[in-house]
């Protein structure tokens, strides 16, 4: 038997079915197979198996072509010895194929395995003024509490913000920033020394003395192109970023397509200056509207495109919690917030968000588990 993968072959042909078919597979994240050299016995139970995978099959002149998810195609793989005994090579041949896809994020010290799940992402505000919790958390006892609080409820990365950047957001100079982040983040390293670190800044500075302090990922709203010198620190460094499209600097005429085409070229730059793309996570920045943007309408195409950017092969961030949408649409207060926040985020994450930044750990942990275990929902008797 014969394994390969088909998908390229649609995105080269010039008729519509194929070229519909191949953007249907890159948004939804799917994986075209050709089985060929089957006997007809292997043919009837491959038939069986993909139809249990609710896999899309077409017969050939010696074997099938299959249509599969990501999670099916790994259950394929586990299952095949078991199911094919006398086909030894086909289950490395699916190894290879399910290893091609994978869509992982390099950070200082880790290295987050994302094809297969989505990641917490815990906000650690230490600000008078971050739109939900700010002036919460203002001793180091509250902040460590919380970050303890965070992390056994499940969270990957804890982040600390030492300037919020809300609408109508006031600056604070670096020396306030670094004031107000760098003691917590060293306390937090001793007291969590296992803790995934990252800050929210876009200061040149306040990066570098994070860096030094031990964070391991850098969230830059003005996506690290705006300075020379942060091109520098981020090559010279190994910390993972995450590079924002600021949409307050944008006036979209067709949204999508402008926001492909910068993170295209924003990834071209970040490469270009020496960082390697395993490294680079995006985010199509919600809630950073420009003033002429009415009733959140921004927002809404970020949660409704987010599979428009799969085929970047780069992790997209979901940063939904708690946001004020709600309560332009929906009349909910801060408080009552946090179910369609993960209804949000739930529509997020289907089409292909992997960083969830949360303020809700335990509720967000819950809701992944849940949706890793539907989405492995195959029945295999």
């Amino acid at each position: 038997m014969q394994i390969k993968e088909i998908t390229d072959q649609f995105q080269h042909a010039t008729d519509f079915q194929s070229q519909a078919l191949y953007q249907l597979i890159q948004q939804q994240r799917l994986v075209a197979l050709r089985f060929n050299a089957l006997s007809a016995t292997e043919q009837a139970e491959l038939q069986k198996r993909l139809r249990q995978l609710d896999a899309a099959i077409s017969k050939t002149a010696d074997g099938y072509d299959g249509l599969l998810t990501i999670p099916a195609l790994r259950l394929l793989a586990q299952h095949w010895s078991a199911w094919f005994p006398a086909e030894t090579t086909g289950e490395q041949a699916l190894k290879q194929i399910l290893a091609a896809h994978d869509l992982d994020w390099q950070v200082a010290g880790k290295r987050f395995k994302l094809r297969d799940t989505s990641m917490i992402y815990g906000i650690m505000n230490i600000t008078p003024d971050s739109f939900y919790d700010g002036g919460r958390y203002t001793t180091m006892d509250t902040v460590l509490a919380h970050v303890s609080e965070m992390l056994e409820a499940g969270a990957d990365v804890i982040e600390v913000n030492g300037q919020t950047t809300r609408p109508g957001y006031t600056e604070v100079t670096p020396e306030v920033e670094l004031e107000r982040t760098i003691p917590y983040i060293k306390a937090i390293s001793s007291h969590f020394p296992e803790a995934v670190l990252a800050i929210d800044t876009y200061k040149v500075p306040v990066m570098a003395a994070a860096i030094d302090a031990g964070v391991a990922i850098i969230n830059d709203v003005n996506s690290f192109t705006d300075e020379p010198a942060k091109l520098k620190l981020m090559a010279q460094s190994d910390v993972g970023l995450l590079t924002m499209l600021n949409g307050r600097n944008f006036d979209f005429k067709v949204m999508t397509d402008e926001a492909h085409q910068f993170f295209e070229d924003n990834l071209k730059a970040l490469t270009a200056a020496g960082i390697d793309r395993d490294r680079i996570a995006i985010d199509q920045g919600l809630g950073y509207a420009n003033d002429q943007v009415k009733d959140d309408a921004q927002d809404y195409v970020i949660m409704n495109n987010t599979d428009h950017f799969n085929d970047l092969n780069r992790p997209m961030m979901v940063a939904v919690s708690r946001k004020g949408y709600m309560a332009n649409l929906l009349g909910l207060k801060k408080d009552e917030r946090l179910p369609m926040t993960l209804v949000s985020e739930v529509a997020m994450i289907q089409r292909g968000g992997k960083i969830i930044r949360v303020h809700d750990v335990k509720e967000t942990r819950q809701m992944v588990t849940l949706l890793d275990r539907i989405n492995q929902g195959y029945w295999l008797v």
